[in-house]
């Protein structure tokens, strides 16, 4: 028997998903209001012809292809790839990158800011009992899924490093994600860093990775809590936009039950 867990987060306006100036908008039209546009089909129709005389539901929807949950093509990291090869865009991504085992590591107990390192992948997929294949998909559960939608949401949850994520391009995967809203620690964090340090590397260190292997990730991932540690497959299949850098995917994982 086949169970599916969604993992992906409501499309939502009038909360705290993204930063000011990259929230999405919607407009919700309902059947009353909506009545004289469906006339317009029909020369000669009154409200009256319209069964319980309604039209029909519509929204309006202002984003970008960076709200909600979304799969991130290698192209929304920079113009190159796998050492200088073009990045390719969302609609160029092999689909069986997508569609794979997955495998969920917890991090919830690293501090809002933390950045991950290659020794705690391992030591997570040792105290789990996995060891890693090519294209399996590697979801990271941090403290900030459980912070969508409130006002500390962006500044919540440990962030992927260069070195972490290149640990995890190296042995084949191809598929990440994260419950916050970055694959990278959250920018308020690295922000602090980089004016007491100096050292511009840590920007967007986890996204840049993709330059020297291609990959994609899935960002604002909901649910993970409820996810074992292995055991299930992964689909984030992503709208096909032409040339985009990245696409809505209605993420889920899929176990397979015994009847």
């Amino acid at each position: 028997m086949r169970r599916i867990v969604d993992l992906s987060v409501p499309l939502r306006a009038g909360i705290a998903s993204d930063p000011p100036g990259l929230l999405p908008e919607i407009d919700y039209l309902d059947h009353e209001q909506t009545r004289d546009d469906v006339l317009r089909f029909f020369p000669g129709a009154g409200v009256d012809d319209l069964p319980d005389r309604e039209g029909w539901a519509l929204e309006h929807v202002r984003l970008s292809t960076h709200n909600g949950t979304h799969l991130d093509a290698p192209y929304h990291y920079a113009s190159t790839m796998d050492g200088g090869k073009r990045a390719i865009t969302i609609d160029e991504v092999p689909l069986d990158w997508c569609f794979q085992r997955g495998v969920k590591l917890d991090f919830r107990r690293f501090d809002d800011g933390y950045v991950v390192t290659p020794e705690d992948v391992d030591v997570e997929l040792e105290r789990i009992g996995h060891e890693l294949a090519p294209l399996d998909i590697v979801l990271v559960n941090t403290s900030a899924g459980a912070r969508y939608g409130h006002d500390d949401y962006l500044s919540r949850g440990c962030g992927m490093g260069r070195d972490a994520t290149l640990h995890l391009l190296r042995q084949g995967v191809r598929v990440t994600g994260t419950d916050a809203w970055s694959w990278d620690a959250p920018f308020v964090h690295t922000a602090r860093r980089y004016a007491e340090e100096g050292d511009a590397s840590i920007i967007w260190e986890g996204h840049r990775a993709g330059r020297e292997i291609g990959y994609c990730h899935i960002e604002k991932l909901h649910n993970l809590e409820a996810l074992p540690a292995h055991g299930f497959d992964v689909s984030c299949l992503p709208v096909k936009i032409h040339k985009a850098s990245a696409g809505w995917t209605r993420a889920v994982a899929i176990f397979e039950e015994a009847a």
